[in-house]
């Protein structure tokens, strides 16, 4: 007799049981399982997406970006980014991660006021609508917290409405000791509600109040959400601060099972929706941490490489890979249906949780000194402990690279593009900051006018003046512009750079830091080395595997290789893309 076949429902009212096992429940699974079908219209028979299936090939790059990072007067601001998009950036980048768009209230739009709309000092969802046509659109699903000032959080206040019951209580008698968060405030904040006292658990400021998602309405309303989303053009969704979406007291709250059931049913939901959508988790926290948000191929599709940003300065800025090197020995490579979301700079700081164990204690101190040392800020949080420690620095990225650990020097620009060089080869999808595309530098006005150090690196230019800084050969803009689309240009022809493709990393001395690239039918091979020193290093081709009956190309350069035993002399901060093929991707093939 065959095995019955598991329908959609049966699915999650097995999820739901895994979520809510210890919660005492006023309707049935099976109840909560029909509601979210409901809301994301969906029969209970649809078939299961296929598992283990890319939805994503070299050509995905990713430009993240808010909404109003590039404005003019008396336009909305979506319109004025979708102009740039078109202008300079339409045919090599084919996705868009736009930060939140949202009313807001704090946090530059991850305190969210009304999920539901469209902020309309940027635009309206007819503007979102126009750039998801042309762009695979990414969108944040701020599911920790919202904002203080909601319209759930006012009945949660006055004891009645939708909301009323939406947010995670605790007591200040309560164990709290053992709860890991990313700030220094008070965990829980003093509210007075129609029912009394309450104290709101806060994880990241006391304008961001936490939902309790014991609570399926929670859960339902979320789904609501995603729907809508899912209709307005939306194919990936950054799952935001997600590893401390459930909490239980006594506990750490993070990165709990239940947080993890609740990623593989949304993941059930989407895909089931819309199977070529994808998910990826945003969850700042120690690598081997990190890495567990991809289940077994069936909770994330991708997760953030929070390592690699603070592990690649740290690189370039000491001229050693030494560290970078044994990372990325130890990373597993991700299954087919899953990927690293491979960025180096983003609206954040430059995580350094992520970097715990990977760096010691003194790698970390000159780290951070540096990054002071070059107009960066360090942002703080509180450990188990009760220690103060680094969470983050801010920083805009060109700017952490004016120099190395011994200080400032002429190659910035050389450098600057050393990382993205590295990055974009790397085995994932990558995903550039608008502010990295353009060679932006810190915002020191705006840190001053926010006493907010993240606003360092959140520039809005207007659009005149981006124009104009583009135009200017005496400013470094557009030569960033220009190098990093080149080098994305022919990333994006390359089968070798699958985001699931083979890579192996090679042993050069600390000077050179490589890798292999195999495409996945194995005819194409890259070899990606970079100079990571202040000085010229010679690189013996006869380390490498070029296969004699090959014929070799220099990617970047176009240069062919003729002399498989020769050396080539790397320039301070240069990458070699060598290669046996120089190819448009043929996707049949792949």
């Amino acid at each position: 007799m065959s095995a019955p076949v598991e329908t959609l429902k049966n699915k999650l009212i097995q999820q739901l049981s895994t979520i809510y096992h210890d919660v005492e429940l006023e309707q049935s699974e099976a109840e909560i399982a029909d509601s979210l079908l409901d809301v994301m219209r969906l029969s209970s028979d649809v078939d299961s997406a296929k598992p283990f299936t890319n939805h994503w090939s070299e050509a995905d790059i990713v430009l993240i970006t808010y909404g109003d990072s590039i404005i003019k007067k008396a336009q909305p601001p979506l319109h004025t980014l979708k102009k740039f998009l078109d202008n300079h950036i339409k045919n090599t980048i084919n996705s868009v991660h736009i930060l939140p768009f949202f009313p807001y209230s704090s946090d530059d739009g991850f305190s969210v006021i009304d999920y539901s709309s469209v902020n309309e000092s940027l635009g309206t969802w007819q503007d979102i609508s126009a750039i998801s046509q042309e762009y695979q659109l990414m969108s944040d699903l701020v599911i920790n917290h919202c904002s203080s000032r909601s319209v759930w959080f006012d009945n949660f206040v006055k004891g009645e409405g939708i909301g009323h019951d939406f947010f995670f209580t605790a007591q200040l008698d309560d164990d709290l000791s053992h709860v890991v968060r990313p700030r220094t405030s008070p965990l829980l904040k003093e509210v007075m509600t129609g029912a009394g006292q309450k104290f709101v658990w806060c994880t990241f400021s006391h304008d961001q109040v936490d939902f309790d998602f014991r609570n399926p309405e929670v859960l339902k309303a979320f789904t609501s959400i995603i729907r809508q989303y899912l209709d307005s053009g939306v194919k990936i969704f950054r799952f935001d601060a997600i590893a401390f979406l459930w909490k239980i007291v006594g506990t750490s709250s993070i990165n709990l099972p239940q947080t993890h059931e609740v990623v593989r049913l949304l993941r059930t939901l989407i895909e089931s929706a819309d199977p070529k959508a994808i998910i990826i988790t945003e969850t700042n926290i120690p690598n081997t941490q990190n890495l567990t948000y991809f289940g077994n191929a069936n909770e994330a599709h991708g997760i953030y490489n929070f390592s690699l940003p603070p592990l690649l300065i740290n690189t370039l800025l000491t001229g050693s890979c030494l560290y970078l090197k044994r990372w990325l020995m130890s990373m597993p490579p991700s299954q087919d249906g899953t990927m690293y979301f491979n960025f180096i700079a983003s609206h954040d700081g430059i995580g350094l949780r992520p970097a715990e164990g990977l760096l010691s204690d003194d790698e970390l101190d000159s780290l951070i000194h540096t990054v002071e040392n070059f107009g960066g800020k360090i942002s703080w949080r509180t450990s188990d402990t009760g220690e103060q420690k680094a969470y983050e620095m801010n920083i805009a990225l060109y700017d952490a690279l004016q120099g190395t650990v011994e200080g400032k020097d002429q190659w910035n620009f050389e450098r600057f593009i050393c990382a993205h060089a590295i990055m974009f080869a790397l085995e994932g999808v990558p995903g550039v900051y608008i502010h990295s595309m353009l060679g932006t530098q810190n915002d020191y006005k705006k840190l001053s006018n926010t006493h907010h150090n993240r606003a360092i690196n959140r520039h809005s230019w207007q659009e005149d003046a981006l124009e104009a800084a583009l135009a200017n050969n005496d400013l470094h803009h557009a030569k960033v512009l220009s190098t990093l689309k080149a080098l994305l240009d022919t990333r994006i022809k390359q089968p070798a750079f699958h985001p699931n493709a083979t890579q192996f990393t090679l042993h050069l001395g600390l000077q050179l830091f490589g890798f292999w690239r195999q495409s996945q039918n194995r005819k194409q091979s890259i070899f990606c080395i970079s100079n990571i020193s202040n000085e010229p290093i010679a690189l013996p081709l006869s380390e490498l595997n070029l296969i004699v009956t090959e014929a070799w190309h220099e990617l970047i350069s176009g240069k062919e290789i003729t002399e498989l035993t020769q050396e080539l002399m790397l320039a301070p901060y240069q990458t070699v893309w060598i290669s046996n093929n120089n190819i448009v991707a043929d996707k049949s093939s792949l």
